[in-house]
């Protein structure tokens, strides 16, 4: 016999009109004062949720759940180092090369013409504009005046600069290192603590027949939306490298095919970033174009025009549309919530904190529901009301 679902909880009107507002102030002053904290206990719930399906899988295979956590972090960390190592090192090296192209670009004398490639390049502009009507645009004067100064540049009064950069820097990464040691240690009790957790809101609130308990709805909702935002990342990092790959074999983009990987991963991190992702992919290729050949950076900024186009009608409805099942409107909200509220790390974590809210408020919108104010409610004392006689009774009498 299947079982009824539960009675769901009626919360009265004074609660919903004094209790409820007073303890909303008092959460927003709370976590406003301890903003930092918050951000961090919110970031070390994510990961424990992101975790926690690899946890329980791990755990079957008769082992105790505090090593199953154990195996899990130390694979994580492993995966994280090696991720961040295989990249530092494509942008080192690839960042020297590029380096010395520049600094070949701008102060080796070619022999033959007695000017370095900028200057020639630059005249070749100059030419080009000059031949299409458009020699009212002077290039020429400024474009050699601007490389004469940089091979005369004396970088030597930045060396304090660079110092006081440095130390910042320093600064900087070890308070970075302190939060994820924070995030680490809270995510690993959280992660301890979820069967204790789960078996109690079971208890208070018992997942209807055929439903989801609320840890396993915020898990699967946070896991769809980071494979869906992965799937993303690779289609537009990938599609990106390939596109600046063919542009320089064709000879649109001189030397592109030696940075594609460089510019296509780039392209992938930085599609993490909402919105604002895909433009700061596409500076890096279109700087360096316009180093190397001021005409190629059309054909690159026509390339990351098409891959956009792309992404915004066929990509992201495709992949994150299922994923997120959020109102584009509530998405915004939420980005620029987190971008006043925290900046860019307010900005990463805002659509996954949207995700899991999502099921959050799915599960409990099943149990509760708040006391209609239609009407004004039962009468203080019953009252009888004298029912009037029909007329053949009246006659009769």
């Amino acid at each position: 016999m299947r079982a009824s679902p539960a009675p769901k909880i009626e919360i009265p009107r004074w609660i919903q009109l004094v209790t409820l507002p007073l303890l909303l102030i008092l959460l927003w002053v709370v976590a406003g004062a301890a903003r930092h904290v918050v951000f961090l206990f919110l970031v070390a719930l994510l990961v424990a949720l992101l975790l926690s399906p690899v946890v329980r899988t791990v755990a079957r295979v008769r082992m105790p759940r505090g090593f199953a956590v154990a195996i899990v972090y130390l694979v994580f960390i492993l995966l994280l180092v090696a991720a961040f190592a295989a990249i530092g090192t494509v942008v080192v090296n690839e960042t020297k090369t590029a380096a010395k192209r520049v600094n070949t670009y701008l102060t080796v004398v070619n022999g033959q013409t007695g000017q370095v490639a900028a200057d020639t390049d630059i005249d070749r502009l100059q030419h080009w504009l000059d031949t299409h009507k458009l020699g009212g645009v002077n290039v020429q004067t400024r474009g050699h005046r601007l490389t004469r100064d940089i091979r005369r540049h004396d970088v030597g009064k930045y060396t304090n600069k660079v110092v006081n950069f440095a130390e910042g820097a320093a600064i900087s990464i070890g308070k970075l290192l302190f939060d994820a040691i924070v995030i680490l240690v809270v995510s690993v009790y959280m992660l301890l603590d979820f069967p204790r957790l789960q078996r109690a809101i079971d208890r208070r609130f018992p997942p209807h027949p055929g439903s989801e308990p609320l840890l396993l709805r915020m898990e699967h909702s946070l896991t769809s939306y980071v494979k869906g935002q992965a799937l993303v990342s690779l289609i537009i990092g990938t599609s990106a490298g390939v596109g600046i790959w063919l542009l320089g074999v064709l000879g649109w983009l001189p030397g592109g095919q030696k940075y594609a990987l460089l510019f296509g991963a780039w392209t992938a991190i930085t599609e993490l970033i909402p919105y604002l992702g895909p433009w700061l992919g596409a500076i890096p290729p279109i700087i360096y174009a316009l180093v190397v050949h001021p005409v190629s950076a059309i054909w690159v900024t026509l390339l990351f025009l098409a891959i956009h186009q792309i992404e915004g009608h066929i990509v992201i409805p495709n992949v994150m549309g299922s994923a997120l099942r959020l109102h584009p409107l509530l998405v915004i909200f939420g980005l620029l919530a987190g971008a006043e509220i925290y900046g860019l790390p307010g900005v990463l974590v805002a659509l996954p904190l949207l995700a899991a809210g999502r099921a959050l408020w799915e599960f409990f919108s099943e149990r509760m529901e708040l006391e209609s104010w239609k009407g004004s409610g039962a009468p203080p004392a019953e009252v009888e009301l004298e029912r009037e006689e029909p007329p053949s009774v009246a006659a009769r009498r």
